[in-house]
């Protein structure tokens, strides 16, 4: 492939087309050399996916389900194979390091069509006593079917992973699907629907449209579209669910998760945690730490071990496996980190560590002093920063951690089991985490939010809730 080739638009009905809209160029986020180009789909042809999606879904959802299985299976090792390339693809367009994409693709996007084919053969219904009459006759039945053409609108930041979810999940219930994958990540979500094509999906059931946010929002309104599944910000996500209306629908959005550091935590494994939480993916994760909250008496002490494991880290090529964190993807996220820790600064925060930037290259930072009306505090900085604040006792700690919009994922470090069981039920998160960092994912627990961090929960069953209507059958058989 060469690198700088012009790439189609669209997969529609099991067929590549051009795009034919207007060019998409993707410039890497390291050197901004030119990684390749696809064309825009136009409404017309973003109309034919879902209209393919639509007529492939009657087939579709009365095939065998074992038969879905087995291309589940069969797509298992195809995407294993050509997971080098796609990882690749994904470090060249997103800056992401070669060893994040290689975990991307080996350790979740391959594993998705394995754990999808085991949970859907045990996605079971019910049989429920009937209790509305005292005659015995009658045997009520709970089941669930496939909802139909399902809308994935995905990011960048895990562009083959998150939408591997729903796109493989969605195909082994029985649904079709139409896919707008992020405008900054669209060669990788080519070769990832390349994976499901020689893997043998019939024709309609994946459908594939590359374009900007406008698109997106046309495919969520479509009226032949029965579920959404997006991933991004709060702010388009809340125009998503205004747009889906009352569509199935998942939304995952933003975060501004804490991990809290208490005096008796294990202050080694909680730096350790920090530069997880803080630098994995140059910090641009909705489950990055964006707060590091830390008792003042083990709070030097922590800054002491959290810098000397900064200084350890190597930034640079995301390519060279030796390289530990790569560019941010784009300049608004240099900007907004740029801006987060000058206002911090101005506020009387102290930049111990970092705070430079070479191009894209941000250096990972870290800074003490930081207050709740400090921006770094209260927004989603999604950079590579780790902004210290001082408590002083535990309801201090917990009043902190639940006063953002957000409520993704949270992380308590402390050796107390009977106050990790307070912060595990105090804080507003979908995910609390107890002495582990904030970027810590099990796929076959629900991922989610509260508050403005999202709708609904992904992975495993929990996904398949989401593509799927309850249905009730009612027998009187005697």
């Amino acid at each position: 492939m060469a690198t700088t080739a012009t790439h189609p638009g669209a997969f529609i009905g099991g067929e590549w087309q051009e795009g034919d809209g207007a060019p998409i160029e993707v410039h890497s986020p390291y050197d901004g050399s030119l990684v390749g180009t696809v064309n825009v789909a136009t409404d017309a042809q973003l109309e034919a996916a879902v209209a393919a999606a639509k007529a492939a879904f009657p087939a579709w959802r009365r095939t065998p389900l074992m038969q879905r299985v087995d291309l589940l299976r069969r797509a298992y090792d195809v995407c294993l194979e050509r997971s080098p390339a796609i990882a690749e693809m994904i470090s060249r367009e997103t800056g992401k390091t070669i060893r994040e994409a290689e975990e991307e693709m080996v350790e979740f996007t391959v594993d998705h069509f394995r754990r999808a084919s085991e949970d859907v053969i045990r996605y079971r219904g019910q049989v429920l006593p009937s209790t509305q009459e005292r005659a015995g006759s009658k045997r009520i039945m709970v089941v669930q079917e496939p909802i139909g053409v399902v809308a994935c609108v995905t990011p960048w930041n895990f562009p083959v992973d998150i939408a591997g979810i729903p796109i493989v999940y969605g195909l082994a219930l029985g649904c079709t699907l139409v896919w707008k994958p992020s405008e900054l990540a669209p060669i990788c979500a080519n070769m990832f629907v390349d994976v499901l094509h020689e893997a043998g999906f019939p024709a309609g059931t994946v459908n594939l449209v590359h374009g900007h946010g406008d698109l997106g929002g046309q495919l969520v309104r479509h009226e032949d579209v029965g579920s959404v599944v997006f991933t991004g910000s709060v702010t388009t996500g809340e125009q998503v669910a205004r747009d889906a209306g009352l569509k199935n629908r998942v939304l995952e959005l933003g975060g501004n998760g804490p991990q809290i550091v208490r005096a008796d935590a294990d202050l080694e494994k909680a730096a350790d945690a920090a530069i997880t939480g803080c630098f994995y993916l140059a910090g641009q994760c909705c489950t990055a730490a964006e707060r590091i909250l830390v008792h003042r008496d083990v709070q030097d002490r922590f800054v002491e071990l959290l810098v000397e494991r900064t200084k350890a880290l190597k930034l640079g090529d995301p390519l060279d496996e030796a390289t530990d964190m790569g560019p941010v993807c784009t300049d608004a996220n240099l900007v907004r980190t740029q801006e987060h820790v000058a206002d911090a600064i101005a506020k009387g925060a102290t930049v111990v560590h970092g705070g430079g930037a070479e191009g894209r290259l941000h250096e990972p930072t870290i800074v003490t002093g930081v207050t709740e009306d400090m921006r770094i505090a209260r927004e989603e900085t999604f950079g590579p920063v780790a902004p210290i604040i001082a408590f002083t006792d535990d309801d201090e700690a917990i009043r902190i951690a639940n006063a953002t919009e957000f409520g993704l994922t949270a992380a308590v470090f402390t050796e107390d089991l009977r106050t990790a069981w307070r912060y595990a039920e105090e804080l507003c998160h979908g995910t609390v985490h107890i002495n582990e960092t904030t970027n810590y994912w099990d796929q076959m627990a629900p991922f989610g939010g509260a508050k403005k961090s999202g709708a609904g929960r992904e992975l495993s069953t929990f996904i398949l809730d989401a593509m799927s209507e309850t249905k009730q059958i009612t027998w009187d058989v005697f």
